[in-house]
This record gives structure tokens, sequence and C-alpha cells, in this order.
């Protein structure tokens, strides 16, 4: 899809959004094994510019994915007020993938100076008449970033579950309505819809435990 994209300029909206977090997601993959092994063999050392890769890889696949489940949302309401929304995502995909990919950059900025200023307080922590201060920082510092990771993760998975849960309510609607006039005919469309249902609830539930778990690490 990557070559695709690079060649012919042309990529569907859906394969825009999952190319995209295809890369993102490998990128996330290699950082976090790069950190993991060069800890492994450097203990005492941080790598905080792997960390800061990975949590920025981490917010952007955040992102990506509500997108994705709004996306898939829109295009799925058959005879709701947001009908109209059809016809202008497609157009607005590859500008809210770059205001996806601007809102991770602002993030990772501040998540960046964090973890630097954490590096730099903590080599300070020997001089002790810099040791109130440099614990007041520190702790501002730790507060500061909780509060940063959270905000970035809360917001586009509240996103990404309205969407998802809309999306779910619509299918079963639309089954409902499908079996109320069930034909021979119907048979494939029912089958597709319970597999959709049943695939939304499986990706729903593995999303909201990795976001319990990064919540759960954060604190």
């Amino acid at each position: 899809l990557g070559t695709e994209w690079v060649s012919f300029q042309r990529l569907s909206p859906v394969e825009m959004i999952l190319t995209s977090l295809g890369v993102c997601c490998v990128c996330q993959l290699w950082s976090s094994m790069l950190y993991n092994f060069c800890s492994h063999f450097h203990p005492n050392y941080e790598f905080w510019y792997f960390r800061v890769v990975w949590e920025f890889t981490n917010i952007l696949s955040f992102w990506l994915t509500s997108l994705l489940a709004v996306f898939y949302c829109v295009k799925v309401s058959f005879s709701h007020p947001i009908f109209w929304l059809k016809w202008r995502i497609v157009r607005l995909v590859p500008r809210l993938l770059l205001g996806s990919l601007l809102i991770s950059c602002v993030s990772i900025i501040f998540a960046a100076v964090g973890h630097y200023s954490k590096i730099q307080l903590i080599s300070k922590r020997h001089f002790p008449r810099n040791s109130t201060t440099t614990e007041r920082l520190e702790i501002f510092l730790w507060d500061f970033s909780m509060c940063q990771q959270v905000v970035v993760l809360i917001i586009p998975f509240l996103l990404f579950l309205a969407s998802t849960i809309l999306l779910m309510a619509l299918l079963f609607q639309h089954l409902r309505q499908m079996k109320d006039h069930h034909t021979s005919h119907s048979n494939s469309s029912l089958e597709a819809h319970s597999t959709a249902l049943r695939s939304l609830a499986v990706f729903l539930i593995f999303f909201t435990s990795y976001f319990l778990t990064l919540l759960i690490s954060i604190w």
C-alpha cells in the first residue's frame, strides 16, 4: 500500500489510515525492542530518546485508531443526522492524518523536554545545596508528565470508544431490520454483519485493555 501510495499518489481513505497505522505500529515495535535491548546491555544509561520515539508512535497510533473508528462510524451511518459527513470525510482524511501527526508532534515536545529535564535533575542530586529545589522540580515534572500522558491518550480513546459503540449500535440495528425482512438472498449480508459485530467487540476489548494497562503503568 505504501509503494502504491508513493507511485500513484492515490489510495482509498481507509487504505491511507491503515497504511499510516501500520507504519506507526512497526516503528513503535522497533523503538520498544531497541530500548529494551540497549537497556539490557547498558542498565546504568538512560536511553530516553528511544522512549520518546515510543511515546510519539504510541500517541500517533491512538489518534489513527480513533480516526479509523470515526471513519467507519460515519460511513456506516445509514439514515442518521451525520449522513452528510459521508461525502466530506473522504476528502478530509488526508487533513485528519496530518492533524493527527501535528497533535502527536506537539504532545511529544513536552514529553521530550520533561524526560531531558528529569535526567538533568537526577545528575545534579549530589549537590547538597540544590537538593530541596531539585526534589521540588522532580515532583513537578513527574506530576506534569503523568497528566500530559493521560490527557493525550484519553482524548483519542474517548473518540474511539464513542465511535465504536455507536458503530456497533448502528450495525446491530441494521442487522435486526434485516432479520425482520429476512430472505434467502440476505443470508450472506446477515453473516457479514454478525462477523463485523464480533470483530468490533474483540477490537473494543483489546484496545480498552491496552489503554487501561497504559494508565496503570503511568500511575
